[in-house]
Formats: C-alpha cells, structure tokens, sequence
C-alpha cells in the first residue's frame, strides 16, 4: 500500500521522467535533418514502490529493414558505377567520328577507285591515306580504353583506401560503443551506433557485406565480405584492402592481409571480384566483362585488317614492277611471369615474346594465353602447356564447354608457331625450369601497334604478278576464266615455303628450279579437250607431267599435282608447302593444240586483279568468332557491329537494371524510415503530451508541498 508521504518522491520521479521523454523528443525534432540519425525513444519500468522505474533510452529500429536498405544500397552502387562506365565506352564506340565501320568503309571504296586505274598515284595514295586514317582511328579508340584501364586502377586504389578507412573508422566505433555501454548500461549510446551505421552503410556502398551482432551482446558488430572474409572482427582487430597482381602488368587483383603486428604472421586471400558487389564490384565488372574484352576485340581487328591486307599485297605485282610487300606494320608482344608466390619477395627475370604470324590473322582470337613449360634441357624449354583464357582469367571453354587446353607442345629456339595465329620466343635463353608460367595478351593492346610500314603509292600491289595468254592460233573456245596466286615467297634456299617466283621479275628456270630436270610451270597445251601437259619456260620446253581423264577446267595447275601422270608431278615440288603458288581456269572447250602460256607480269600495271583480290576482302571472313577453330570467322563489319552492339546491350540492360534497383532502394529506404525516420507529427503530438504529463508531475508536487503545509499548520 502507498503511503501519502509518498507523493513527493512520486511527483518527483514524474517530474524526472516527463523531462527525459521531453530531451528525447526533443533531441528527435533536432534531429530530423540529421543523416543517419535513428529516432530513439526513451521507456520506462514500473517501481514497486510507486512512482516511474529507470528509464532506458533506445533507438527505434528494424534490424530486416536495415539489413535490407544495405543490401539495396550495394544493388545500387554496383550498378550505377557499371551502367555510368559502360555508357561512356557505349557512346565513344558510337561517336560516328571514332566509327571503325565508317573507316573501313573509306578504305575499302579507296580501292574500288585505285582498281579502276590501277596507275594513277592519286588514287593509290588516297588508298594510302584511308588505310592510315583508319589505323588513327584505330589507335584513338585503343588509346582510349587503355586509358579507362589507367583510369581504373586509380578508382581502385581510391576506393581501396575509402574502404580501409571506414573498416578502421567501424573498428574504433565499436570499441567506443562497448566502452560507453559498459559505462551507462542504462540507456544506448545512439550517437556512435548512428555514426557506426552509417559508416556501414558507406562500405556497404562500396562492397557488399554482411553485419552481425556480438553474439556477448556488448553493442559491438563484426563485418565481412558477402563471400566470407572477415573485415571487423568481434575483438576489434581489423583486416586490410590491397590491391595485388598475380601476373598481369596493368590489371588489378583485391587482396585482403591481415593486420597482425608481427608481420611473419600476416597472410594475403586474393578475393573473388566476381560476387563483390558495391562500386568496387562494378568496376572490377566493367573492366571484366566490358573493357577488357572490348580492347581485344578491337585489337584482333585491327590485326585480322592489317594481316589480310598485308598478306593479298604480298601477291600482288607492284608499280615498280616488283613482288609486294607489307602494307602495315604489326607490333609483337610480350609475356609475364607468373610469380608463384607473390609474397615471399622473390622472382625470376624470364623473357618471353610472341609475334603474330603472317598470313594467318584468320585464326587469331580474343584469348589469353597462359603458358606452363613441362619439359626442359639444360633450362631451354622443349615442351609447354598452353591454356586459352578470357579477359577476366577465367578458362575459354569449346562447345562441350570444357576448357580449351593443349597439352605436351614442342618448343625449341627462336619462334615458336602456336595455334592461334602467334609465335612466341623464350628471349631469356636459359634458366627456365619445369613449372615456370607466362601469361601472353596478344589482342589487348595490339590496337596501339599497328602503323604504315611503307608511305609509297607505288608499293601498293594491285597487278598479278603472273600473266596467262591464250595463244593467238588457239581453235578452242576456251578462255581464262580466273587465276588465283597463292603464295609469292622467294626463297632461294628452296625452303617449305617456296614459291616459283625467283625475285627478279621471273619464275624459275631449270637452273633455280627445286627439281634439277623441269623448271617452274609455264606452259599448257592441250593434247585434247580432256588431257593436256605442263611443261615449263625452257627452249626446247620440258614436259612436267601431262593429265588425262579431264572432266572440267578448273585449276588446271591443282588437277596436273593430284593427277599427273607419265611423268607424275615431281616430288621436288609436292615437297614443298605451295609450289609453284599461281594456277589458272578455263571456261570453254578447248581443242588438240590449244596453248596457254604462263609468265611473270612484266609492264602489266593496267591489270588490276589484285586490286579486286583485295577488295573482296570487304565481305570475307577474317574475325574468328571463338576459340572454336570450326566456326566460321566474320567478315570485319560483322565483327565491330557485334562489339557495338554487345556494348550498347550491356549499356541498355545496365540502365533498366538500375532504375530497378534505384526503385528498390526507395522502397527500403522508406520501410527503414517508417520505423526509425523522424516524424514531425508524430514528435509535435508526443511533445505535448509529454509536456502535460510534466505539468500534471508539477502539479502533484505542489499538492504534496500543500499538504506537507497544511499538515505543520494544525500541529502548531
């Protein structure tokens, strides 16, 4: 039963009470414009007694709608970092002025123009002037994303640090939120809890990561990656951000080290950027899946471009009546060491260098190359393993979606072809050993690389280097339908890859011939419409081999080394990779005596055959689509429509996808704000409620003050 006496201790445990819901509301109303603040309300316990109990001062929150804001938050960062990056790139690749389309294009009606006079320089150097204007264009979009790649290294490392800084910034927090619970366990220390949230919520914008509570309920909170790395442990240590490189010279790796004091014990987890979500993770997402990619598709372009000019000029006669050379001129590249162990602070200085090879641009893909040696004598590598791999360092995978991968690949000195369309070189010499890894980038920066190996008009090649007459006193109808030159190579060692042609406006005669009895082919006469024989430039000629059997007319110069007969076609020459490299058709029907005649196209520059030879280059395949050597390779539109187009899908989707997440967020941000925003209204009414109670405390203060008198005037 309450006594009477007690109404001063219960007016003024009233009076205390109304005053500290008054400071709590009151510090609410002040605090409404406050970022981050979470509305606290002030409850309190019965006192057995009479009067009010203590009162405990708390933050009103909901720890699912917090956690969900967070997670919307990291949805956002992300995206917004990957949709802005990936409209730039999106736009600079759509910027008509940057076009690659819109320079092949020139290039390429350049060359309908020269092939209509093939000896006017004007022409053959506007040809001169597209095919460098494109290469310019070339380089500025290379120089461009390499230049983005800079640019990512340097919000890497920026972010990096942001991130250290609230992982610290949280881990002192929470030693400072322990402290002040332990020092007040009446109400929570709701200044240090907000400042801690919203540090959480800034590295949440930055990676995605997930927040528990200390299981000793002391008010502290560990942080880690979604991926389960710890960053703030419950003790109050803390790990670090760095950012790291397994082998790539420009490309950047996270690393997350621990922060012992005694280094010996500090360790180094290279972190997976796939699933790490925030702005962080829209990077590493944007030069993954975006950038990286793009600057070797762009790269292998530009060499599938390069080469196949480079390669049709080659067979081609040039103004000055010579063979044709390189148009372009196509940088090599170089390999890195993959250090095995990052962190014990040693390394080997190996070389390697690769090259592209020549002609075969066609077989060229957007790959990595990561390189094992298997094998080796006296350290010279003498076998290797080489595995395909995106720009990510992800495995390129074939149809059956395994990954591509060769195995047991004999090496030796000097260049080494490889598939793939490159050689490479250990330019080390020795000190190799089993085990030792490179990893190769040929696409990514060969953009930058390519540039005009000749200024003069006149080496452009746009005449056959070989003729074929018909001659005048034919009786047949037949007549030369087509010639096809193959392969131009003088070689006069007579190596694999020699042609017929002897370097000094000629083919071979008997004496430079591989075969010691027959020269290079120069004659066909037909013995009737369905045999004929091959015999070559000498007087008397010498009869090669003679065909029998014939049922069409084409390649005749392929029909005489499949079936030539009495004699056959000489081994000298089936030796030999493409031997004598030209051949010719006939559409018609020729008769008994019917002579064609085959010689080097001396003062032919009105002939303009490889001129369209390289024309037609336009619409033929010269981009492999994949590792996949089966599939067919794309024409050089096709393949920057496809860039283009991945990019500006990627763009598209990035946008949808963050007005989605942006709607998300609002939508959790106003659940989280329900709870623990600050209403107005809501305060307004509590304030005057709060200040009646107080009154209405007053008041029976001063009752028990009146009866306290009351009571001391009748006992006098």
């Amino acid at each position: 039963m309450i006594r009477t006496s007690d109404l001063f201790s219960i007016a003024s445990s009233g009076v205390n009470a109304s005053n500290q819901l008054l400071q709590t509301t009151s510090n609410n109303i002040a605090n409404v414009n406050t970022e981050g603040f979470v509305r606290e309300r002030t409850v309190f316990s019965n006192n057995l007694l009479g009067g009010v109990g203590a009162g405990t001062t708390e933050r009103v929150i909901n720890i699912f709608a917090q956690n969900q804001l967070r997670r919307d938050i990291t949805q956002v960062g992300e995206l917004q970092t990957f949709a802005e990056k990936t409209a730039a790139l999106d736009n600079m690749l759509a910027n008509e002025a940057n076009a690659l389309s819109s320079g092949l294009s020139g290039f390429f009606a350049a060359m309908q123009t020269a092939a209509d006079d093939p000896t006017n320089l004007a022409s053959r150097e506007q040809l001169l002037s597209k095919g460098e204007s494109f290469l310019r264009q070339v380089t500025v979009l290379s120089d461009y994303m390499a230049q983005k790649e800079e640019e990512l290294n340097l919000e890497f490392a920026s972010q990096v640090n942001r991130a250290n800084s609230l992982i610290q910034t949280i881990a002192d927090l929470n030693q400072a939120v322990m402290v002040a619970s332990a020092n007040n366990t009446g109400s929570e220390p709701g200044a240090l809890l907000n400042e801690r949230d919203k540090a959480v919520n800034e590295l949440a914008e930055l990676m995605s990561i997930e927040v528990r509570n200390s299981a000793n309920d002391n008010g502290s909170v560990t942080v880690s990656l979604s991926t389960g790395e710890s960053l703030v442990l419950e003790d109050g240590t803390f790990n670090v951000l760095a950012l790291g490189s397994e082998a790539y010279l420009s490309d950047k790796q996270l690393v997350l080290k621990t922060g012992y004091s005694d280094d010996s014990k500090n360790t180094s987890i290279y972190i997976n950027e796939t699933d790490l979500g925030g702005s962080l993770g829209g990077l590493f997402r944007f030069r993954d899946e975006v950038l990286g990619p793009a600057q070797r598709d762009v790269g292998q372009l530009a060499v599938a471009f390069a080469d196949a000019v480079n390669t049709q000029n080659r067979l081609g006669m040039d103004l000055d009546g010579q063979l044709g050379g390189d148009i372009f001129s196509i940088a090599g590249f170089t390999g890195v060491y993959v250090d095995p162990d990052p962190n014990d602070g040693t390394t080997k200085n190996l070389g390697i260098s690769g090259q592209f090879t020549a002609g075969k641009g066609t077989e060229l893909t957007d790959a990595d190359y990561r390189i094992e040696i298997t094998a080796e004598s006296g350290g010279v590598p003498t076998e290797i393993t080489i595995k395909l791999l995106n720009s990510d360092g992800s495995p390129k995978l074939d149809s059956s979606n395994n990954a591509i991968e060769y195995t047991n690949v004999a090496v030796g000195s000097g260049f080494n072809e490889l598939p793939g369309g490159i050689e490479i070189e250990f330019s080390s010499g020795s000190g190799y050993a089993v085990g030792d890894e490179f990893l190769m980038q040929p696409t990514k920066n060969s953009g930058l690389g390519i540039g005009l190996a000749s200024s003069r008009a006149e080496d452009l090649a746009l005449s056959a280097p070989i003729r074929v007459d018909a001659q005048s006193s034919n009786l047949g109808n037949a007549r030369i339908s087509g010639m096809s030159i193959t392969n131009t190579t003088v070689d006069a060692s007579l190596g694999a890859s020699a042609s017929a042609f002897d370097g000094s406006g000629g083919i071979h005669d008997l004496a430079g011939s591989p075969d010691a009895s027959v020269g290079a082919p120069a004659q066909i006469i037909f013995t009737s419409s369905s045999s004929f024989q091959v015999l070559d430039g000498e007087s008397p000629a010498n009869v090669i081999t003679e065909v029998t059997g014939v049922t069409h007319y084409n390649n005749l110069l392929e029909q005489a080394k499949t079936s030539g007969a009495s004699p056959a076609w000489p081994a000298a020459f089936s030796a030999l990779d493409d031997y004598p490299g030209y051949d010719f058709s006939l559409e018609g029907v020729p008769v008994a005596g019917d002579t064609f005649n085959l010689q080097f196209n001396t003062g032919g520059f009105m002939d303009n055959t490889n001129a369209l030879a390289m024309s037609k280059l336009q619409q033929a395949g010269l981009v492999q689509l994949s590792s996949e050597t089966a599939n067919q390779p794309r024409t050089l539109h096709d393949s920057y429509s496809s860039l283009v187009g991945r990019i500006g899908e990627d763009a598209a989707s990035a946008d949808i996808a963050l007005q989605s997440a942006e709607a998300m967020k609002t939508q959790s941000s106003n659940w989280f704000e329900s709870v623990s925003g600050v209403s107005l209204d809501e305060e307004a009414a509590n304030l005057v409620r709060f200040q009646q109670s107080y009154a209405a405390a007053a008041r029976i203060l001063t009752t028990a003050q009146e009866l306290f008198d009351t009571i001391l005037s009748a006992a006098r």
